[in-house]
This record gives structure tokens, C-alpha cells and sequence, in this order.
């Protein structure tokens, strides 16, 4: 093993992050290579600097007109040149203190810096690098994103342990949660859970009393000596439409709950500030139970994670993001984009009890929904795939999950062209 490698695990002996790394997590360090080695230059070569490899002129990095003429509010070294494998430091500070502003709770809780990541999918591959083994249970709902299987199973060989994510009580299932996880621990010794809230594909955030129930179920589980990784996909977070909902991340409650959970965040610009091609996304970490020096060596790991698989995430990507979030406008703006979100939830809500009350008979049931950017039918006896088929032909576009369910991503349809969706659908449906 490198010796950075062993010193870093050295740091973080005795931590709930020593204990629930990876064979690949224990091996990964940042090496004293180019990138380091370039950084080292850039404090302190104040003559000359032959260390990255990226071509300069008169003191900038050199940029081709064509490139200049279509990033003209950004300088070369914001544009073409290299960022810095964590990211960049402004970039990485400015979103540290938005999600304090986001989840207030955090304020004194000492946490990692954002690492920058090529959107949030690669801070889950960082993740996985770092903490999942081959044949690892990994706990989540039954209602996930279709890529956690391609990541976790197909190239971790880990196994997606489910349970049913509504309650007889058409909430989060708080108590199915609490036994995957139990048998997950019984299985392996320790327990890798992954939450996506707002929800893909449902819609579904839990409500303040859920989330609390969620928090105490793993720290009694904690309690009995069990080393936890909760990672919270925050991806659609901010876009909650009800009352009463967990609307800060449940990273925020599970970053103070006990020294063997060790809480990580991926987040990003992706759908929080409506910038899905920019790949800018994040990962933060959080655990009582990790002292500066240690949070420091498992941010390096991470570091090391990203200079092995990415090298650095776009340079131009972060400084956009990072002007627009600097912009005074920034937070109307967001506003706005949100308010016109939740008209479309509004009017799909009511669009969809008016179908309930004129077709009790559907063979469609509407699964739980209060955020983010979808909805999910259960769609009974019909199947969901040939459904999405005969949507097709309409010239209608969803997606079939399992042969079950069908998730509508209304977030992409106007306020007014809702009604006719749901109308289309229930046709469709009821011709089947």
C-alpha cells in the first residue's frame, strides 16, 4: 500500500470512516504527483512555472479567439485552464454557505468543504469507490433511480437491498426502512443506506416526523454497535410544494446523530439552480465522531477518488455557476423557477382528483407525491410498459418502471397542457 495511503488511514483510525471503507477506499490517496506538485508552484514560483501541463501567454493561459469569443465575460484562467481537483476554493465556500443558508441546522456542525464533482452521478461513483465492496447490501426504497443499479450492482457488484417505499399509511415506511436495515447490518456488520428527497421517481419527500423517525431508527441501530454510510442524493432538494415536510436535507439531522453514522451529502447545480449541463455537483461529509484531521484525510481519499477517475471537473462550468450564484438576482431567480414548478404540481393535482372523482374505476392509482419533479402511477393490471407504448403513439412521452409503475416527469410539461396530459393517460389507460 502507498505510505500516503496508509498514512491517511492512519488519521482515520478508530473513525466510523476507517471502519466503512472500501478494499479500493483504504488504497486511495492524493499523490504528490503533477497536480499537487503544480499547486505547490503556484504559491511559490514567482519566476517561472513549468509544472502543468497547459501552454501560457504573457502570463495567461493561451486560448484560441473562437474559444474567447464565446466566454468573453470569463477570463482564460476561468475558461480553458485546469481547475483544481477539489474544485475551485471560491466556488467551493459559496456553496458551503448556501447550503447553511438551506439547512440552518448546520451552522455549527463542523463539516468537510464541498468537493466539486462532474454532477451529482460522479459524486455517487466517488461514493461508491470509497465505501462499497462487492457484495455489499445497499439499502433504499424500491422506488429508485434505474442508475443506482448500474453504478452499485453492475460496476460495484454490491446488492440493492429493498423495501417497499409507502406505508399501508401512504407515507414513508418507516418501519420496512428500519428492517432492511436491520438485515443489512446482520448480513455485513455494517449498513450502506442511500435516500433521494425529494424522490425519483414518486415525487416523495417524508414529513418532519418521518425524517425524525428515520434519524432515530439508524442511531438505535448506531447505538447497538453498527457502522452506518448514509448518503443523501439531494438532487432535486429545494423543491418542496406541501406543508410540514423534512425541507431540510436529512443529511442535516444525521450529521450530529452519533459517532458511528457517518453522513455524506451530493448535491449540486443539476436541478437546484436549473443547470443540468453544467455537471457541477458536490460532495460533503459529516460525522460527530471525525475530528478536523480526520474530515481533512477523508477529504484527500475523496481528492485522490477524483484525480483517478476525472482528474478535475470543468473549470468554465464552476465559474458560471459560481457568478450566477454571486449574481444579486440569484435567489429572485431561483424563486421564480420554483414558483412556476409548483403551479404545474397545483394544477397537476387537482387535474388528477378530477379524474379520480369522474373514473373511480381506472385501473390507475396515484402513488403519494408532495416535491421535486415527477409523479408515479401504480398502474394495477395494466401493464406499464405497454401503457407507456400507447402514449407513444399519442405522441405522449413517459417512462415505465418494473412493468408497474409509469413516472411522469411533469417539471417538462407547461401549466396549461397539464389537464390534457392526465386526460391522455386515464384514456389511454381505460382503452386497455
Amino acid at each position: 500500500m502507498n505510505p500516503l495511503a496508509e498514512s491517511l488511514n492512519a488519521t482515520l483510525e478508530g473513525t466510523v470512516a476507517h471502519r466503512l471503507l472500501s478494499r479500493t477506499g483504504r488504497h486511495l490517496f492524493f499523490p504528490k504527483g503533477i497536480v499537487a506538485q503544480s499547486a505547490e508552484a503556484k504559491e511559490r514560483a514567482h519566476r517561472f512555472n513549468a509544472t502543468a501541463g497547459m501552454a501560457y501567454r504573457h502570463g495567461a493561459p493561451m486560448i484560441l479567439p473562437a474559444a474567447a469569443s464565446v466566454s468573453a465575460a470569463f477570463s482564460p484562467a476561468e475558461s480553458v485552464a485546469y481547475a483544481p481537483t477539489p474544485g475551485v476554493a471560491a466556488l467551493r465556500e459559496r456553496w458551503k454557505e448556501e447550503m447553511i443558508k438551506k439547512n440552518p441546522s448546520l451552522a455549527s456542525v463542523r463539516t468537510s468543504r464541498p468537493l466539486v464533482t462532474a454532477g451529482l452521478t460522479n459524486g455517487i461513483v466517488h461514493l461508491a469507490e470509497l465505501f462499497v465492496d462487492a457484495g455489499d447490501p445497499v439499502v433504499m426504497p424500491d422506488m429508485f433511480w434505474g442508475n443506482y443499479r448500474l453504478i452499485l450492482e453492475h460496476r460495484k457488484e454490491a446488492r440493492i437491498m429493498t423495501f417497499p417505499f409507502f406505508s399501508e399509511e401512504a407515507g414513508f415506511n418507516v418501519e420496512g426502512f428500519a428492517a432492511a436495515c436491520t438485515e443489512a447490518a446482520t448480513a455485513r456488520g455494517k449498513v450502506i443506506v442511500l435516500l433521494n428527497f425529494p424522490n425519483n421517481p414518486t415525487g416523495y419527500t417524508p414529513t418532519e416526523a418521518e425524517a425524525r423517525a428515520i434519524v432515530a431508527r439508524l442511531t438505535a441501530l448506531a447505538d447497538d454497535g453498527t457502522d452506518i454510510l448514509v448518503i443523501a442524493d439531494d438532487a432535486y432538494f429545494g423543491l418542496f410544494f406541501e406543508s410540514g415536510l423534512q425541507t431540510e436535507s436529512i443529511f442535516a439531522p444525521l450529521s450530529t446523530a452519533h459517532e458511528r453514522i457517518l453522513a455524506a451529502k451530493i448535491d449540486g447545480a443539476t436541478k437546484e439552480d436549473f443547470a443540468w449541463g453544467l455537471r457541477v455537483g458536490f460532495i460533503t461529509y459529516a460525522s460527530p465522531g471525525l475530528d478536523d484531521n480526520a474530515i481533512n484525510a477523508l477529504e484527500q481519499k475523496t481528492i485522490g477518488s477524483l484525480r483517478a477517475v476525472v482528474s478535475n471537473t470543468s473549470n468554465l462550468s464552476q465559474h458560471m455557476l459560481l457568478k450566477v450564484m454571486n449574481d444579486p438576482a440569484y435567489e429572485r431567480q431561483k424563486q421564480d423557477a420554483r414558483d412556476i414548478l409548483e403551479g404545474r404540481y397545483r394544477e397537476l393535482k387537482a387535474g388528477l382528483e378530477r379524474r379520480r372523482s369522474s373514473d373511480p374505476d381506472s385501473p390507475l392509482t396515484v402513488l403519494p407525491f408532495n416535491s421535486g419533479y415527477f409523479m408515479s402511477f401504480d398502474c394495477g393490471a395494466v401493464d406499464a410498459e405497454a401503457l407507456r407504448l400507447a402514449l407513444l403513439d399519442r405522441g405522449i412521452g413517459t417512462i415505465s418502471i418494473a412493468g408497474r409503475y409509469l413516472r411522469v416527469a411533469f417539471a417538462a410539461v407547461e401549466q396549461e397542457s397539464i389537464g390534457e396530459l392526465i386526460d391522455e393517460i386515464y384514456d389511454a389507460a381505460a382503452g386497455m
